[in-house]
């Protein structure tokens, strides 16, 4: 193999999968990532959150939707990332009926 080969089929872009939990943005969404480790004296499973905002182009993802999300150059002041794919779809609500037996008067 060649090095222009090897080069092409190894990224060295990081990957992310996190949950989106804002679209209120133009073309840009906010991803939670969340991920568990172990404390380092307690031995203890502590989980840690840490919000990403990425470049969403055609502003497919929903809030809900768990997404990849792929780093990228800067794209603005708070922007270092973008949406690679939808891993799993949010469950549509359509509506809220509240009917009248379910509010209390």
């Amino acid at each position: 193999m060649t090095e222009a080969t090897t080069n092409a089929t190894t990224s060295t872009r990081k990957l992310l999968i996190g949950q989106v939990v804002s679209t209120k943005m133009a073309k840009t969404i906010v991803v939670e990532v969340i991920r568990q480790k172990a404390h380092p004296l307690y031995r203890r499973v502590v989980s840690r959150s840490k919000k990403f905002y990425a470049h969403d182009e055609l502003e497919t993802a929903n809030v809900g939707d768990v997404v990849r999300i792929e780093e990228s150059r800067p794209l603005s002041r708070l922007k270092r990332w973008t949406l690679k794919d939808i891993v799993k779809r949010a469950a549509l609500i359509t509506g809220t009926d509240v009917s009248k037996e379910e509010v209390p008067e």
